[in-house]
């Protein structure tokens, strides 16, 4: 069989028409065998881990690891191949072709899930700790490859929805799988047998899926790889934080891990000493945070617009901490009662918060999540890419080690599992603060989210116009003082703007102005210096391949009527191609802010009538077709930028 190669970008805008949300996607070769593949290897996974644990836990005498630190041992076994091996992985997944590794992968999984199987049926722990290693050694060659896949695979609008169908189907996959290997194990008399038969059976649909998924070339084919996994793993490190933004976004999802794995292990202990209930009442809280997880996840793509949103992950972060912290106070004074199971425990309304708590929480931690993955995909280069997932999956394996010895901590030094739960949500709150500040490129995605999707409708018409790669000019009409920060929420990649220096001193948008690094520029006769310092940074910018906003007609209208342009943009573009850089102009109208609460009015100045034309109002962009830069003048463009405001 010989399926038709995906190169990086091969789904089109006209693909992006033809299927309109996440879940067509599933309909698509180029995506539902990988899925599947990677369902079926995640469920497998937690059948057999979940399964072995309930078996040592329960049903077996072993002298050597009792049933207290059975859990312990099975995840940290898990772990230590991410630490180990992670590095080496990357590199393998850039330099070969990528279903040949996915492919190989799954034939391992059923070599080591044979393994496993005569483990279980001949009841031996010590066969069944190797092949947990051995399952661990799966998951880390399969990582890198997993997200690598994705870009290869998906157009840049496809990639949020494609991320979070995966988180979506892990998430599915662990909860189906720790049901699963729990009521296989426990049947009488053949519980061990049936979890073997559902381990191989797992591993060879996922072989069989596997086969379907098309060829993703290789990235780096001339790589040489490093075998010392201790050097790979310092150079992996050094090279994802020679990316700063990509760097600081892997530290935010490691974070979600660390903050994740402290509910997750603390979920029996909740369960039994704070809700008084059984088994049942602890699975239960692993379906709910499960279901939040995956409603999360595909959330992203319908609050996102079909594009890589970081705005979202303020939010997530913001909603992971309010509901941490809720569900502290939401457990502080439940009545003590005999151990009780699912049904009774949802029969209390009592617990009806708690468990809404955990809903949310769980949901914005998904919300919090897939657009970080989505980020480091669309920003690494592609030729480091798994290199850099490798590096993530590094962290991620040192962020839960770093969670569980915390977590041991704080319950030596007594305190209480909802105690827990609080330390974990103001923590939280910290840290997410504090990578907002360093990479301030998350709050500010996150205020034009909001001012786009809340305080107006924002349509954008033509937006596949914008540029994904490469320097740009892209020069709109200026009507409101937030139209910086509607532009920003059109694109997907960061915009530097040139902006008239007295808008800086506009209470809170000056410091978002500022934050976002835009230029401002004074008239040579006001301020030289400034003058020429912004074209200067205007010009660097561009031979840096980035995105730069101008509005040609120097400042804000005052009658809602399109002014002149000035000569400033030529300026911009003369220095660009004499440094060698012809960056297209890409022409833009933004269409039915004049009157509304940031733009001036004829009867008086902007931003003194909060309502005065109600809320949620609808505002558009129009984006035209890119012109060289050879054929723009002032008077050109104008004629474009008015032609897109008819449109």
């Amino acid at each position: 069989m010989n399926p038709t190669p995906v190169d990086d970008r091969t789904a089109s805008a006209s693909a992006h028409e033809q299927h309109p949300n996440q879940f067509a996607l599933l309909k698509q070769r180029r995506f539902a065998p990988f899925f599947w593949t990677q369902f079926s290897g995640a469920a497998n996974d937690n059948l057999f881990k979940f399964a072995f644990t309930v078996m040592v836990t329960y049903q077996l005498s072993v002298s050597w690891m009792p049933p207290s630190l059975a859990g312990l041992v099975i995840g940290a076994l898990f772990i230590l191949p991410f630490l180990l091996f992670s590095a080496t992985a990357g590199q393998i997944t850039d330099k070969l072709e990528k279903t040949r590794i996915i492919r190989f992968v799954k034939d391992f999984e059923i070599v080591v899930m044979l393994i496993a199987a005569a483990g279980f049926v001949m009841s031996s722990a010590a066969i069944l700790l190797g092949c947990v290693f051995l399952m661990g050694l799966h998951s880390t060659l399969f990582g890198p490859v997993k997200f690598a896949y994705l870009p290869q695979a998906l157009s840049e609008r496809e990639l949020t929805g494609g991320n979070g169908m995966v988180e979506m189907g892990t998430f599915v996959a662990i909860l189906l799988g720790n049901v699963a290997g729990g009521l296989l194990v426990a049947m009488p008399g053949i519980g061990h047998t049936a979890v073997a038969v559902a381990c191989v059976g797992l591993a060879l649909i996922g072989r069989l899926v596997a086969q379907w998924i098309p060829k993703a070339p290789a990235t780096d084919p001339n790589l040489v790889v490093n075998w010392n996994p201790i050097t790979e793993t310092v150079r992996n490190l050094k090279l994802a934080h020679g990316n700063i933004v990509v760097f600081r976004s892997l530290l935010g999802i490691s974070w979600m891990w660390f903050f994740g794995a402290v509910f997750l292990s603390q979920f029996p202990s909740f369960a039994k000493e704070v809700l008084h209930g059984n088994e049942q009442v602890a699975s239960l809280l692993l379906v709910v945070f499960s279901i939040g997880i995956g409603v999360g996840s595909l959330l992203c793509e319908v609050l996102s617009r079909r594009q890589v949103e970081i705005g979202l992950v303020p939010l997530g972060a913001i909603g992971m901490s309010v509901f941490a912290i809720d569900l502290y106070f939401a457990s502080r004074h439940l009545p003590k009662v005999a151990e009780m199971g699912a049904a009774a425990f949802i029969a209390n309304p009592a617990h009806w918060r708690v468990m809404v708590d955990l809903l949310l929480l769980s949901l914005f931690a998904g919300l919090y999540s897939v657009p970080m993955y989505a980020l480091i995909q669309l920003r690494s280069q592609p030729t480091h890419r798994a290199r850099i997932i490798a590096a993530n999956n590094i962290l991620n394996a040192l962020f839960m080690i770093a969670s569980s010895v915390l977590a041991g901590a704080l319950l030596a030094a007594k305190f209480t599992v909802p105690q827990i739960f609080l330390f974990t949500g103001i923590a939280n709150a910290i840290v997410a603060f504090y990578i907002f500040m360093l990479v301030p490129e998350y709050l500010l995605r996150f205020y034009a989210w909001v001012l786009s999707r809340i305080i107006y409708r924002f349509k954008v018409r033509g937006d596949d116009h914008i540029p994904t790669q490469g320097a740009a000019i892209l020069a709109c009409n200026h009507v409101s003082f937030v139209d910086a920060v509607l532009l920003m929420a059109a694109s997907p990649r960061p915009i530097y703007f040139l902006m008239d220096h007295r808008i800086f001193r506009v209470p809170v948008l000056g410091w978002i102005f500022k934050l976002a690094k835009a230029i401002p520029v004074a008239s040579q006769k006001e301020d030289p210096a400034t003058y020429e310092a912004a074209f200067e940074r205007a010009a660097q910018v561009l031979r840096e391949g980035d995105l730069l906003a101008i509005f040609p007609e120097g400042g804000i209208t005052r009658d809602g009527e399109l002014q002149e342009f000035k000569g400033g943009i030529m300026k911009i573009i003369d220095r660009a191609r004499a440094e060698g850089v012809n960056a297209p102009v890409v022409p833009m109208a933004l269409t039915n802010l004049w009157g509304s609460y940031f733009s001036r009015v004829e009867q008086g100045g902007a931003m003194v009538r909060p309502f005065r034309r109600g809320m949620l109002n609808r505002v558009g962009l129009n984006v035209g077709a890119p012109m060289a830069a050879a054929e723009v003048q002032p008077a050109t463009l104008r004629e474009r930028v008015a032609q897109l405001l008819k449109a």
